[in-house]
């Protein structure tokens, strides 16, 4: 049987979706039973409701000990999903709670229950910092503690020493860094969160650059990953370097709704994110936009997906026309 952790998020019910239609048993933990109806409607979006009654649902939280020692009993495979993404810098220990300890949990398990393999659901924000001579990110770029990370970014990289210490002490293990990962049915976090800017008007672009890839290719690939004799690697997946500009305007186009006109330059961000950090500190206002993200919006970074793509002959989906199917999707 497969655990997978995270099911209630965009990867972990892709994932048990795939699993299911692929025929295998899984089990899924969850914190809270809303959660699970995330998942549920996701099933119900691809029209594959008949399939959600096939997940083993456990309640339980990957920094709750006793919890997922029951949830571990009867597993030979885990994909661990589970994480918590935020920029908010007042939350930064319960991310580094829950993204380092939870993983470092997780390892601890698959290692006292004998594991087949772990797969971690990593990201392109714990692979590493470039040097001056070098142009695109890959796999064996390397981590510069000197230089400024997000709290997120520390802690997925954090994560990422808990999976490498458990495969020093005798576990299989693969880790996949993707990159800002697109897909339907959550418009309420991570890229969804795009959709519906754009929808209700958003007005400002940026001109940053980063990885992008559709939520099915992660979920695909780590599956071969999984089910192949490769183990103790990292595979860095992305399917296109794009600005943040042109990516906002095939969302546009695709839901048939205004483009983003005005530039915000990294001046302006710098200022949205300070009168961002004003407005939660005297007025008690929810944090909406922080350094961390002021940054990224702007930086200019390329990732190399080059490993995975000669590994297993890879043809990721085009971003373009994954956004549209998207789009369709929600219609």
């Amino acid at each position: 049987m497969i655990l997978v952790t995270g099911g209630t998020g965009l990867v972990g019910a892709h994932l048990l979706l795939h699993l299911i239609e692929n025929g295998d048993k899984v089990r899924a933990i969850y914190r809270n039973t809303a959660s699970v109806e995330k998942t549920k409607n996701l099933f119900d979006l691809y029209k594959k409701l008949d399939l959600f009654k096939a997940i083993e649902w456990m309640q339980a939280d990957i920094t709750d000990i006793p919890a997922l020692e029951h949830a571990f009993e009867g597993i030979d495979h885990v994909y661990h999903c589970a994480a918590l993404i935020s920029f908010d810098p007042k939350k930064e220990n319960l991310v580094r709670k829950i993204n380092i300890e939870g993983t470092a949990n997780i390892v601890n398990f698959c290692l006292a229950y004998d594991i087949k393999k772990l797969c971690y659901i990593s990201s392109i924000a714990a692979l590493g910092d470039l040097a001056a001579h070098e142009t695109i990110i890959t796999e064996e770029t390397e981590w510069n503690p000197e230089k400024p990370h997000s709290d997120y970014a520390i802690s997925k990289y954090g994560a990422e020493m808990e999976i490498w210490r458990g495969q020093q002490e005798g576990l299989k293990v693969l880790i996949v860094n993707p990159g800002v990962i697109l897909g339907p049915g959550f418009q309420e976090q991570g890229s969804g969160l795009l959709f519906k800017k754009v929808a209700q008007g958003l007005s400002f672009y940026t001109l940053g650059t980063t990885g992008f890839i559709a939520v099915r290719d992660v979920v695909s690939i780590s599956y071969q990953l999984m089910s192949s004799a490769i183990c103790n690697e990292r595979f860095t997946l992305i399917a296109e370097n794009l600005i943040f500009r042109d990516v906002l305007n095939s969302i546009a186009d695709a839901l048939n709704v205004k483009k983003p006109k005005l530039h915000a330059t990294p001046f302006l961000m710098e200022m949205v994110w300070r009168l961002d950090w004003i407005s939660a500190t005297f007025f008690m206002q929810k944090r909406q936009f922080t350094k961390a993200t002021a940054k990224a919006s702007y930086s200019k970074n390329d990732y190399s997906n080059l490993k995975i793509k000669d590994l297993l002959n890879i043809e990721f989906t085009p971003i373009d026309s994954y956004i549209k199917e998207i789009t369709r999707l929600k219609a």
